[in-house]
């Protein structure tokens, strides 16, 4: 592919050898060269419109503005930006903030760079395509959104510490109600007992410790 031709790719990244990895990796795809690097969110804008890449490499958790907020910014001015985050996190709460704010895209750094180069190339197609990891992850966080109002009370105090006894006194009803809500819950979140029914609440944001 000619030179012109190529895939104009953006990186925006705060840590210096991962973007030196990322650029190497990337040039040396045929079909795509790295035009421009950033290293937090601010810079990434100021980049973004100084180049107009093709595609935008975003990662998610950058110093000072993130990449979630950098992306609504660009999107904002940009409407048709075409933005994959890359990113090493791969929880469910970070992709679906990612993807609320605008990106096209969710890949991990550690993916296959035959992978990576496939999904910037889809997105560049005008294919949102996710990877399967990241499709698991969204499927899982649909089950637990839907979990009830009383799912959620019953959660939030377990993860408190509450016993059986203590949660059926505090929401006036049975322990035998109790348990209904707990098995119900065990089941959403894929897990086994109590325990890690509470650090599965927490991992994923749907209770909040004070």
């Amino acid at each position: 592919m000619e030179e012109k031709q190529r895939i104009k790719v953006m990186i925006a990244d705060d840590h210096p050898p991962m973007r030196m990895g990322l650029v190497a990796l990337i040039d040396s795809q045929e079909s795509m060269k790295v035009i421009a690097e950033a290293s937090d969110g601010e810079e990434a804008i100021e980049v973004y419109e100084d180049t107009k890449p093709d595609i935008a490499l975003m990662d998610l958790r950058m110093p000072g503005m993130g990449g979630a907020e950098a992306i609504l910014a660009i999107k904002k001015i940009h409407p048709n930006a075409k933005i994959i985050v890359l990113s090493t996190y791969d929880s469910d709460e970070d992709i679906h903030r990612a993807l609320q704010s605008g990106a096209s895209s969710y890949i991990l750094k550690d993916m296959p760079i035959e992978e990576i180069a496939e999904t910037i190339k889809m997105v560049f197609q005008g294919d949102a395509s996710l990877p399967d990891v990241v499709k698991k992850r969204l499927a899982e966080r649909s089950e637990r959104d839907q979990l009830t109002e009383r799912e959620r009370e019953v959660l939030e105090a377990l993860v408190k510490g509450r016993s059986n006894k203590e949660i059926a006194s505090s929401l006036s009803i049975s322990d035998e109600t109790v348990k209904s809500h707990l098995k119900a819950l065990f089941l959403k979140l894929k897990v086994r007992d109590r325990t890690e029914a509470a650090i599965a609440a927490i991992r994923h944001g749907i209770v909040h410790l004070d």
